[in-house]
């Protein structure tokens, strides 16, 4: 198989279910910016020295690829699973468990870290940037699997939990933010 058709050379790509539309539209600009965010999930479990991380960051890579299948899917030719509330609640679970190994949080801290917390800081930008997009098709789009807002919500919440667990595991310090008064 090629990788490479041409047929996208004049602006425009193929959903998942056969229909053709810009690359500009917000459907493709929504399932692009979760690919993004799979790649740097990707890019973390490279950089991560904590086998628990590495686990938990390639699974959610393999729920950011269903979610960008149904994403890339329209109408009566869906299917591919949808995330649903389990999946988001599962997420929540996970939050918790990790978020009680954790020394409290007294103030807000800046993204970095270790290597890997720092770019799981940054797939929690984009997974937030991902939820705007998301929000933005919803208007405009009503096939969009509503369960998918929620999961991205959480997600965001995880990953911030998951960078602030990966410097814990690793003694990396957490920088404080501290507002000029």
């Amino acid at each position: 198989m090629k990788i490479y058709t041409g047929r996208g050379d004049g602006g425009q790509t193929s959903l998942f279910s056969g229909e053709r539309v810009g690359k500009d539209a917000r459907r493709v600009e929504a399932y692009g910016t979760l690919d993004e965010l799979n790649s740097l999930l990707g890019w973390g479990g490279t950089q991560t020295r904590c086998s628990e991380v590495s686990e938990i960051l390639t699974g959610l890579q393999s729920e950011l690829f269903e979610a960008g299948a149904d994403l890339a899917t329209v109408g009566s030719r869906r299917r591919v699973r949808r995330l649903d509330e389990d999946d988001w609640r599962r997420l929540e679970s996970l939050i918790d468990e990790l978020d009680g190994k954790l020394p409290p949080l007294r103030n807000f801290v800046l993204p970095g870290g270790s290597s890997a917390a720092s770019v799981i800081h940054l797939a929690r930008s984009v997974c937030r940037r991902g939820e705007r997009l998301l929000v933005r098709l919803m208007r405009t789009e009503p096939d969009v699997n509503e369960h998918l807002l929620v999961y991205l919500n959480r997600l965001s919440d995880l990953l911030f939990v998951l960078a602030r667990y990966e410097n814990f595991q690793t003694g990396a310090e957490e920088t404080p933010w501290r507002p000029k008064n």
